[in-house]
Order: structure tokens, then sequence, then C-alpha cells
């Protein structure tokens, strides 16, 4: 199985990122997800999470849907949760394939 280097995980994983989105300290993303800032701090060394830039505000809000997504996958599934980062870099690939689609299509 081909693996990913890091870099291009993490690049996926704060793309989306727009200038009118919330951001969340370290502590407001672990409890928007439910787990400990130990797990998060956990989450970044792994490189599963990035923050976005230094500072109070490191994290876009839009990284709480995603890594919910990521830990409900590695919970409920079993998948590992480089596996679940993955999964969901692939899906929020293919939703912007779709939505890119749909607007070349003229479709609303």
């Amino acid at each position: 199985m081909a693996t990913r280097s890091r870099s291009t995980l993490r690049a996926s994983m704060v793309s989306g990122s727009s200038a009118g989105e919330m951001w969340l300290s370290r502590g407001e993303l672990a409890a928007a997800v439910g787990i400990s800032p130990a797990m998060l701090s956990r989450l970044i060394r792994l490189g599963l999470v990035e923050p976005a830039a230094p500072g109070p505000g490191e994290f876009a809000a839009g990284m709480a849907t995603r890594l919910k997504r990521m830990l409900r996958l590695h919970h409920d599934v079993g998948v590992n949760l480089t596996g679940a980062a993955i999964i969901i870099d692939l899906l929020e690939q293919v939703d912007r394939m779709e939505t890119e689609l749909r607007r070349l299509r003229g479709a609303p």
C-alpha cells in the first residue's frame, strides 16, 4: 500500500479554511470534539491534525467536524487514525469534485 507523506496529509487537512471562518484554540477544539487536550496533542504529534496558524486561534472551526468524522471512523469501524485521516481526505476530495461538477453543469 502506498503511503502519503506527512506534508501531503497536512496540506489537505488545513485546506478549505476561508477568510470568514471562526478559529479555535487547542482547548476549544478538544472540547468541541470531546477529547482530552492530551489526545489532541498526540494527534498533532502524529501529524494527523495541524494548526493552521500559531497562537490562540490555531485551528479553523471546520477542523472540529473533520476530527469528529475521523474519530468516529476510528471508534465505530476500527480504522486506525492514519487510515481514518486518509479516508476523510478522500471523502472531502470527492465532495469538492462533485461540487465542481455541479457548477460546471450549471446545476444548483
